[in-house]
């Protein structure tokens, strides 16, 4: 009892300092920069992001947009692509006019070039920039051009795709708090017996929240992804912790006159049984720190350590405030407005065979459901059809019938002859509209020589040759896909060194390393929350019973979106399992432990499982309405898909979780009831007894 006794000790301290600390991580977290593109997540050693690295490093310029300008006379295009270039970290704009410095009328270009560069009104041009695809330079570009250009131009391509993401996810991401916080709120002031401790919850919550945003700084950056979804997420998972303490704080008052001596008693038993919980939900976020998408690492780290810290503020922050105002929160107490569950739980010992049939209905279609999900990849999906850039890439597509742009780099010592033969055999493959290089300006009846020195510096820098392939297939989809693939084996044919880089090609990596992560990720999760279990327990059964009930809840979550049709964005299929698993399961772990209380202490096993039914079924029910609420009402509100969609599985997943845990885990701890006994440790006495039983019923039977 000495840690309790400490922080009793040093309330006041504590909360100062805590006060205090709030100063620095605020300072952390707006100084933590935050990556937009989740693209800069794949593995550094794959080609396509190799190839990125030259395109920065070689040609200096690593990023570039497809701009559509609508109503413009040459003469106004010609002086708004002199304006573009002076704009900072703007390279060089590629455009009809800079190219062949209006000495070839657009008339006399190749008919498939005409229809590449206009089309009706409207005109396109490139803009390559000097610094990387999602840099904030090139961003702040993007934003400089779009002040610039006014309404008749259109900015596509990535960076303004990523532009945009930052604008929305920046304005929500306060919002969402508040959505969460207000929910929680509501939910904690009917469940809990007092309007006024759900306050402290919430601030002692916050300042953990705050403290694992500030510390972010030790990593330089945090993707928006985890930006987004951190608060929300260590709210939901960290709120049991609090009620934990107050329970214990409630029941110790009633053994002890003083209420400090209540207090360091309720922390050093919450600290005892929030340890054990916490570690479950840690190792479902530490699963994802072994994706070789490192999106994965970025999330699994920051919820692990906003964990840890959730459970430090829970055992020093919050008793210290119930200490200080524990009058004020006296006089704010009611009666919780739970439901009953008491007739509840006999019920549904009695029946448990229904539920072990609705188990046996159930699993075949929600293994199926969760096996066979649509899954988009396109990242630009999950965004509002309203954005600037969502628009933009839509009049691409529209207009010029250009839905994604690959280029290909090519050993510069390759013949003319030679990428002549690569660009017919590349405009050959289905999808490929045109591809432009120097060679197809040459044959457009403009020589190098009269070429204007930038343009040439941007398709060729004496060690590599740059080419541009425009395709009518959208990024991500199977047709691009396949494309890339035909498209690789020509380059291949011409140049063994030479790449195919891109948003299509980098997609089709994504695609394929986070379908490798998914088993990882699971597997890695099952197994360590599998070893937690047996620590906390010493058995053979448990671990493969909790799991296996938990594991049925995540089928049952996943599989929904294939039977109404939904499309999940790839981030979900891969994290929500595992962030489900290390989540929830706590709800079995806590009834598993009264249950073998229970059992130890001479129950049979159907009072066995009642009373720990009984026991736990309140706490399970507040805790999974509290994850719900923290998530649910963000679900609803953001308009990027891939934090609503991550949301709304998150707060279903809790639900479905915590139906699971209340009807099929009484059933499966009275069906293998004998199993758990013979393989756990503590039982002995039950053996004993069972054994005793065994044999007074032989000798009643021989005799």
């Amino acid at each position: 009892m000495k840690f309790g006794k400490l922080v009793v000790k040093l309330r006041i301290p504590i909360l100062i300092l805590a006060v205090i600390l709030l100063i620095p991580s605020a300072f952390g977290y707006l100084k933590t920069r935050t990556n937009y593109d989740i693209l800069t997540y794949l593995p550094k050693d794959i080609e396509t992001m190799k190839g990125q690295d030259i395109l920065a490093e070689d040609f200096g310029t690593g990023a570039f947009s497809m701009v559509v300008v609508e109503g413009l006379p040459n003469k106004d295009i010609a002086r708004l692509a002199e304006k573009i270039e002076k704009v900072d970290h703007v390279e060089r704009v590629l455009s009809y006019a800079s190219a062949t410095n209006g000495t070839v009328p657009i008339e006399l270009l190749p008919e498939e070039l005409q229809d590449t560069i206009k089309q009706g009104d409207a005109q396109l041009m490139m803009v390559f920039y000097d610094t990387t695809l999602s840099a904030d330079e090139t961003l702040e570009a993007v934003e400089d051009i779009r002040e610039i250009a006014g309404e008749s131009v259109y900015i596509g391509g990535m960076s303004a795709v990523v532009i945009d993401t930052k604008n929305l996810s920046d304005h929500e991401v306060p919002i969402y708090v508040a959505i969460a916080v207000a929910l929680c709120l509501i939910v904690l002031m009917l469940t809990m017996d007092s309007y006024l401790i759900p306050v402290f919850f919430l601030l002692s919550i916050g300042c953990a929240v705050l403290y694992n945003m500030g510390s972010n700084i030790f990593r330089g950056e945090i993707s928006y992804v985890t930006k987004a979804l951190a608060a929300v997420l260590q709210l939901a998972v960290t709120m049991d912790y609090s009620i934990f303490l107050w329970h214990s704080y409630c029941e110790e008052k009633n053994e002890f006159e003083d209420k400090k001596d209540a207090m360091a008693v309720a922390i050093d038993k919450t600290l005892v049984s929030v340890i054990g919980s916490s570690i479950t939900t840690v190792a479902g976020f530490v699963a994802l720190c072994f994706m070789s998408f490192t999106l994965g690492l970025d999330m699994g780290i920051v919820m692990a350590k906003g964990v840890v810290l959730g459970v430090i503020c829970c055992v020093t922050v919050l008793p210290s405030m119930v200490l200080i105002f524990d009058k004020a929160i006296e006089k704010t107490q009611h009666k919780p407005l739970v439901p009953d569950f008491s007739k509840l739980s006999p019920w549904i010992v009695k029946h448990f065979y229904i539920f072990l049939i609705i188990f046996a209905v159930l699993i075949v279609p929600a293994y199926y459901g969760q096996k066979h999900n649509k899954v988009y990849y396109n990242l630009d999906s999950s965004l509002p059809k309203e954005l600037e850039s969502i628009q933009a890439n839509e009049k691409l597509e529209k207009e010029f019938g250009m839905a994604s742009t690959h280029m290909i780099l090519l050993d510069s010592n390759l013949s003319d002859k030679e990428v002549r033969n690569l660009i017919n055999e590349v405009n050959a493959v289905d999808g490929v509209k045109t591809t432009l290089g120097i060679q197809a300006l040459e044959g457009a009846g403009l020589p190098r020589e009269m070429m204007p020195e930038k343009i040439v510096d941007i398709l060729d820098d004496g060690e590599y040759q740059l080419l541009f392939v425009m395709s009518e297939y959208k990024v991500a989809s199977d047709e691009v896909n396949e494309q890339c693939d035909k498209i690789n084996d020509i380059v291949d044919k011409y140049d063994a060194k030479g790449m195919l880089i891109g948003e299509a090609p980098c997609t089709e990596d994504l695609i394929k390393v986070t379908d490798h992560d998914f088993n990882i990720v699971n597997s890695v999760s099952i197994v360590l929350v599998a070893l937690i279990i047996i620590f906390v327990f010493k058995s053979v059964s448990l671990p493969i019973l909790l799991v296996s009930v938990i594991e049925f809840a995540i089928f049952i979550n996943m599989g929904i979106p294939h039977y109404t049709g939904a499309v999940l964005p790839f981030v979900a299929s891969i994290v929500i399992g595992t962030i489900q698993l290390g989540s929830t399961v706590d709800y079995a772990i806590l009834m598993t432990n009264k249950y073998k209380t229970a059992r130890i202490g001479g129950f049979d096993r159907r009072d066995a499982v009642t009373t720990a039914l009984e026991g736990s079924i309140n706490s399970i029910f507040v805790s999974a309405l509290s994850f719900f609420a923290a998530t649910f009402g963000v679900g609803l509100y953001s308009k990027i898909d891939m934090i609503s969609s991550l949301c709304i599985l998150m707060a279903r997943g809790a639900i479905i979780s915590m139906f699971v845990v209340i009807l099929l885990l009484p059933a499966v701890l009275l069906v293998f009831d004998k199993v758990i006994v013979y393989s756990t440790a503590g039982f002995d006495e039950v053996k004993v007894k069972d054994n005793n039983e065994k044999h007074h019923h032989r000798m009643l039977f021989q005799h």
